[in-house]
Formats: structure tokens, sequence, C-alpha cells
């Protein structure tokens, strides 16, 4: 792990806003693959479009599965997350983009999921300082489904790369979001970056 006087403290994600919701992630000399919304990567993104948004935003903390993972060593505040723990997605609320506890009576995702993406979430700091309007809600680094498959708006990656990304982030480090092709921007891929999309199995999970 870093030393904690030295944590890289930009996360960079370079995605297309529109062909493929496919891109690279990077952070003190190492990369992911990773992918985006659906919607693409948005400046205007609002709540249901399904678009990631572009800019710098700070990363609050972790959730993740304690009957599924064992959480490394990191340096945001992590908790446990149970089957009780959802998110508000509803605008009228006054929880609106907030952890709450289910069920209620307000729009919400759950955060204890069968699928998988939620063993390990990182928080982004999006439309939170405070929630306003309809901008979005629930903009998170969770884990990416087998195909790598657009999200809802978060960014996902293959799950022993988020366990390694969790350990080189903390409380300064802030995600920049930008909205190019990543085939324009980054390295290029070495086979083994390519095997990840080609031969998935169940053990990628």
């Amino acid at each position: 792990m870093s030393d904690p006087q030295i944590l890289p403290e930009t996360l960079i994600v370079q995605a297309d806003s529109g062909e493929t919701s496919l891109g690279w992630a990077s952070l003190g000399g190492r990369r992911w693959r990773c992918t985006v919304g659906a919607g693409g990567v948005r400046e205007d993104k609002v709540e249901g479009d399904a678009a990631t948004p572009a800019g710098s935003f700070p990363l609050r903390r972790i959730y993740f599965r304690n009957d599924r993972l064992v959480l490394p060593k990191v340096q945001l505040p992590a908790r446990a997350i149970n089957e009780h723990d959802g998110w508000c997605d509803d605008p009228r609320s006054p929880t609106y983009n907030r952890l709450v506890r289910i069920p209620n009576d307000w729009g919400h995702e759950k955060m204890w999921r069968d699928d998988g993406l939620y063993d390990l979430v990182v928080v982004v700091g999006y439309n939170d300082d405070p929630p306003e309007g309809e901008w979005g809600s629930a903009i998170f680094l969770h884990i990416a489904r087998h195909d790598y498959s657009p999200t809802q708006g978060c960014v996902a990656f293959k799950r022993e790369d988020l366990l390694e990304l969790v350990t080189l982030i903390g409380p300064e480090t802030k995600i920049n979001v930008l909205s190019i092709p990543a085939n324009e921007t980054a390295p290029a891929a070495k086979d083994d970056d390519m095997k990840q999309f080609e031969d998935f199995d169940e053990q990628d999970w």
C-alpha cells in the first residue's frame, strides 16, 4: 500500500461521451479498464439520464459487503452495509442523495444486492453538498458486470481492480471525469488488458 503521505491525489477517468461506455481510469502510474453510464459523460447530468457527471469531485467513503469480501486496509471512512441500507434517489425527499434505512416511503435503490455490483462501493461527492434539484444521485465507483456493460451513471471496475484502487485513495483524492474518447488519450492496451473483456468466467466475480 502507498505511504499515506504521498497518496496520488487525482483519479482520472477518461471515457467517450457517446459511442461507447468503455474507458480508462488512472492513478499514480496505475491504470484500469472501467465503464461509465449508458448516457455517456455529461456536464449537464440530471436524475435518471444514466449519464456519468463530468468534472472533479471528492471521494467520500466506502461501503462494502463483509459477508462477500475482506476489505483491505483503506484510508477513507468505511462501513459494512446490511439489508436495511438504501440510497435515496427521489428529488422530493429531504434525504435525496443520502444513505437511508429501508423500507421507507421515498424512492430509493437497495445497497444490498444479489448481483454483486455493490459488494464494494466508493461514494463520489457529486451533488451532495448539499444535494440540489434533480441533478442526479447515487454516483459511485462500484464493481462492473462481467461484460463491462454500461452503468446508470456510476464508474465501474473489475472486482480485483476496485479492491486495489481503494487502497490507493484517501480523503484528499479527487476523481476527475473527462468526456474524451479513451482510445485517443490512453496508452495502447496490452494483450492482458483486452483479455479481461474476452475471457470472462465466473471466477472473475
